[in-house]
Protein backbone atom coordinates (compact mmCIF):
# COMPACT_ATOMS: atom_id res chain seq x y z
CA UNK A 1 0.00 0.00 0.00
CA UNK A 2 1.40 3.40 -1.01
CA UNK A 3 1.70 5.75 1.94
CA UNK A 4 -0.05 9.11 1.79
CA UNK A 5 2.20 12.16 1.55
CA UNK A 6 1.00 15.58 2.73
CA UNK A 7 2.15 19.15 2.22
CA UNK A 8 3.84 20.60 5.29
CA UNK A 9 6.18 23.35 6.42
CA UNK A 10 8.61 23.45 9.28
CA UNK A 11 7.11 24.97 12.43
CA UNK A 12 10.07 27.34 12.48
CA UNK A 13 8.71 29.06 9.36
CA UNK A 14 5.60 30.09 11.27
CA UNK A 15 7.56 31.05 14.35
CA UNK A 16 9.92 33.25 12.34
CA UNK A 17 6.95 35.35 11.16
CA UNK A 18 5.35 35.26 14.58
CA UNK A 19 3.97 32.41 16.67
CA UNK A 20 0.30 32.71 17.60
CA UNK A 21 -2.68 30.83 19.01
CA UNK A 22 -6.13 30.90 17.45
CA UNK A 23 -6.83 33.11 14.44
CA UNK A 24 -4.33 35.48 12.87
CA UNK A 25 -5.73 37.84 10.24
CA UNK A 26 -2.36 39.06 8.96
CA UNK A 27 -2.39 36.72 5.99
CA UNK A 28 -0.27 39.08 3.91
CA UNK A 29 2.70 38.35 6.20
CA UNK A 30 2.27 34.60 6.53
CA UNK A 31 1.29 33.34 3.08
CA UNK A 32 4.47 34.50 1.28
CA UNK A 33 6.58 32.81 3.97
CA UNK A 34 4.59 29.56 3.95
CA UNK A 35 4.57 29.20 0.16
CA UNK A 36 8.01 30.57 -0.68
CA UNK A 37 10.04 28.38 -3.06
CA UNK A 38 11.71 25.53 -1.18
CA UNK A 39 9.66 25.98 1.99
CA UNK A 40 6.65 23.65 1.62
CA UNK A 41 7.39 19.99 1.02
CA UNK A 42 5.56 16.67 0.79
CA UNK A 43 6.37 14.30 3.65
CA UNK A 44 4.86 10.95 4.74
CA UNK A 45 1.69 11.56 6.72
CA UNK A 46 2.62 8.93 9.33
CA UNK A 47 5.77 10.91 10.12
CA UNK A 48 4.03 14.29 10.01
CA UNK A 49 1.37 13.20 12.50
CA UNK A 50 4.05 12.37 15.08
CA UNK A 51 6.45 15.26 14.53
CA UNK A 52 5.34 18.63 15.86
CA UNK A 53 8.36 20.25 14.21
CA UNK A 54 6.20 20.25 11.06
CA UNK A 55 2.83 21.81 10.37
CA UNK A 56 0.60 20.15 7.78
CA UNK A 57 -1.14 22.81 5.69
CA UNK A 58 -4.94 22.41 5.77
CA UNK A 59 -7.40 24.59 3.83
CA UNK A 60 -10.48 25.24 5.99
CA UNK A 61 -13.36 26.55 3.89
CA UNK A 62 -16.24 28.31 5.64
CA UNK A 63 -19.33 28.81 3.46
CA UNK A 64 -21.97 31.46 4.05
CA UNK A 65 -25.15 32.72 2.42
CA UNK A 66 -27.70 35.22 3.68
CA UNK A 67 -26.19 35.44 7.14
CA UNK A 68 -26.18 31.67 7.69
CA UNK A 69 -23.22 29.27 7.68
CA UNK A 70 -22.82 25.72 6.41
CA UNK A 71 -22.36 23.21 9.22
CA UNK A 72 -22.23 19.43 9.45
CA UNK A 73 -21.28 16.56 11.77
CA UNK A 74 -18.28 14.38 10.93
CA UNK A 75 -19.45 10.79 10.48
CA UNK A 76 -17.62 7.54 11.15
CA UNK A 77 -15.96 7.59 7.71
CA UNK A 78 -14.13 10.85 8.45
CA UNK A 79 -10.47 10.75 7.42
CA UNK A 80 -9.35 12.20 10.75
CA UNK A 81 -10.76 9.66 13.21
CA UNK A 82 -10.02 11.92 16.19
CA UNK A 83 -12.70 14.32 14.93
CA UNK A 84 -15.52 11.79 14.39
CA UNK A 85 -18.81 12.93 15.92
CA UNK A 86 -17.82 16.58 16.15
CA UNK A 87 -19.72 19.40 14.47
CA UNK A 88 -17.75 21.48 11.97
CA UNK A 89 -18.19 24.69 10.01
CA UNK A 90 -15.13 24.04 7.83
CA UNK A 91 -14.60 21.94 4.70
CA UNK A 92 -11.03 20.90 3.99
CA UNK A 93 -8.29 18.32 4.12
CA UNK A 94 -4.69 17.49 3.38
CA UNK A 95 -2.81 18.58 0.27
CA UNK A 96 -1.34 15.62 -1.59
CA UNK A 97 1.16 15.22 -4.45
CA UNK A 98 -1.73 14.56 -6.86
CA UNK A 99 -2.57 18.25 -6.54
CA UNK A 100 0.92 19.16 -7.73
CA UNK A 101 1.27 16.77 -10.67
CA UNK A 102 0.47 19.30 -13.43
CA UNK A 103 1.89 22.31 -11.58
CA UNK A 104 5.58 21.44 -11.28
CA UNK A 105 6.22 22.78 -7.82
CA UNK A 106 4.15 25.97 -7.95
CA UNK A 107 2.85 25.44 -4.43
CA UNK A 108 0.55 28.46 -4.50
CA UNK A 109 -1.27 26.96 -7.48
CA UNK A 110 -1.00 23.53 -5.86
CA UNK A 111 -2.69 24.84 -2.77
CA UNK A 112 -5.58 26.46 -4.61
CA UNK A 113 -6.09 23.31 -6.70
CA UNK A 114 -6.26 21.30 -3.48
CA UNK A 115 -8.92 23.61 -2.07
CA UNK A 116 -11.08 23.11 -5.14
CA UNK A 117 -10.53 19.34 -5.03
CA UNK A 118 -11.40 19.01 -1.36
CA UNK A 119 -14.63 20.96 -1.69
CA UNK A 120 -15.61 19.02 -4.84
CA UNK A 121 -14.88 15.68 -3.17
CA UNK A 122 -16.95 16.40 -0.10
CA UNK A 123 -19.80 18.46 -1.55
CA UNK A 124 -21.66 19.09 -4.78
CA UNK A 125 -21.84 22.86 -5.04
CA UNK A 126 -24.26 24.24 -7.61
CA UNK A 127 -23.92 27.84 -6.46
CA UNK A 128 -21.57 30.57 -7.57
CA UNK A 129 -19.17 31.80 -4.93
CA UNK A 130 -16.40 34.22 -4.09
CA UNK A 131 -13.30 32.91 -2.30
CA UNK A 132 -11.34 35.02 0.18
CA UNK A 133 -8.54 33.87 2.46
CA UNK A 134 -9.24 35.66 5.72
CA UNK A 135 -7.04 34.12 8.43
CA UNK A 136 -4.49 31.56 9.53
CA UNK A 137 -5.51 29.17 12.31
CA UNK A 138 -3.17 27.58 14.83
CA UNK A 139 -4.06 25.59 17.93
CA UNK A 140 -1.37 23.70 19.82
CA UNK A 141 -3.70 22.76 22.70
CA UNK A 142 -4.39 19.24 21.40
CA UNK A 143 -2.66 16.47 19.43
CA UNK A 144 -4.48 17.24 16.17
CA UNK A 145 -3.78 20.96 16.30
CA UNK A 146 -0.11 20.56 17.16
CA UNK A 147 0.69 19.13 13.73
CA UNK A 148 -1.70 21.16 11.55
CA UNK A 149 -1.98 24.77 10.38
CA UNK A 150 -5.25 26.00 8.94
CA UNK A 151 -5.67 28.47 6.10
CA UNK A 152 -9.18 29.81 6.58
CA UNK A 153 -11.23 30.57 3.46
CA UNK A 154 -14.49 32.51 3.52
CA UNK A 155 -16.74 31.54 0.63
CA UNK A 156 -19.76 33.74 0.00
CA UNK A 157 -22.29 31.60 -1.90
CA UNK A 158 -24.75 32.86 -4.48
CA UNK A 159 -27.40 30.52 -3.04
CA UNK A 160 -27.67 27.41 -0.88
CA UNK A 161 -27.59 24.89 -3.74
CA UNK A 162 -25.21 22.44 -2.11
CA UNK A 163 -25.41 18.80 -1.06
CA UNK A 164 -23.03 16.31 0.48
CA UNK A 165 -21.02 13.87 -1.63
CA UNK A 166 -19.08 12.01 1.08
CA UNK A 167 -20.59 9.78 3.74
CA UNK A 168 -18.36 11.39 6.33
CA UNK A 169 -20.58 14.49 6.11
CA UNK A 170 -23.82 14.08 8.06
CA UNK A 171 -26.55 16.44 9.29
CA UNK A 172 -25.49 19.13 6.80
CA UNK A 173 -27.47 22.36 7.10
CA UNK A 174 -27.12 26.15 7.32
CA UNK A 175 -27.33 27.91 10.68
CA UNK A 176 -27.23 31.49 11.90
CA UNK A 177 -24.35 32.53 14.17
CA UNK A 178 -26.79 32.52 17.08
CA UNK A 179 -27.84 28.95 16.31
CA UNK A 180 -24.21 27.91 16.03
CA UNK A 181 -23.46 29.37 19.44
CA UNK A 182 -26.17 27.07 20.77
CA UNK A 183 -24.30 23.99 19.51
CA UNK A 184 -20.79 25.32 20.19
CA UNK A 185 -20.14 22.56 22.71
CA UNK A 186 -20.52 19.95 19.95
CA UNK A 187 -17.89 21.55 17.72
CA UNK A 188 -14.35 20.52 16.92
CA UNK A 189 -11.76 22.94 18.29
CA UNK A 190 -11.02 24.68 14.98
CA UNK A 191 -14.73 25.36 14.41
CA UNK A 192 -15.15 26.83 17.88
CA UNK A 193 -12.23 29.15 17.20
CA UNK A 194 -13.68 30.15 13.83
CA UNK A 195 -17.16 30.64 15.28
CA UNK A 196 -15.74 33.14 17.76
CA UNK A 197 -14.09 35.02 14.87
CA UNK A 198 -16.95 35.04 12.33
CA UNK A 199 -17.62 38.79 12.61
CA UNK A 200 -13.97 39.61 11.99
CA UNK A 201 -13.85 37.14 9.09
CA UNK A 202 -16.87 38.75 7.46
CA UNK A 203 -15.23 42.18 7.70
CA UNK A 204 -11.95 40.81 6.33
CA UNK A 205 -13.75 39.21 3.38
CA UNK A 206 -15.22 42.56 2.35
CA UNK A 207 -11.77 44.10 1.89
CA UNK A 208 -9.72 41.01 0.99
CA UNK A 209 -8.65 40.34 -2.57
CA UNK A 210 -9.74 37.10 -4.24
CA UNK A 211 -7.70 34.12 -3.06
CA UNK A 212 -6.06 33.60 -6.45
CA UNK A 213 -4.51 37.06 -6.43
CA UNK A 214 -2.74 36.48 -3.11
CA UNK A 215 -0.38 33.95 -4.68
CA UNK A 216 0.50 35.96 -7.74
CA UNK A 217 3.71 37.34 -6.31
CA UNK A 218 4.87 34.23 -4.46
Amino acid sequence: MVEEHVLAVERKVVEDVGDFHGLNFDIESYLPALFAPGVPRFIPRSAAEKNSNYKQIIPYVIMTHGGRYLTYVRGKRAGETRLVGNRSIGIGGHINPVDDMPLLGDFGATYLEAVRREVAEETSLGASHTDHIVALLNDDSNDVGKVHLGVVHYWILGDVNIRRREQMITQMTFMTPEELVGVRGEMETWSRICLDGLKEMAKKAVSAAPAESLFGGI
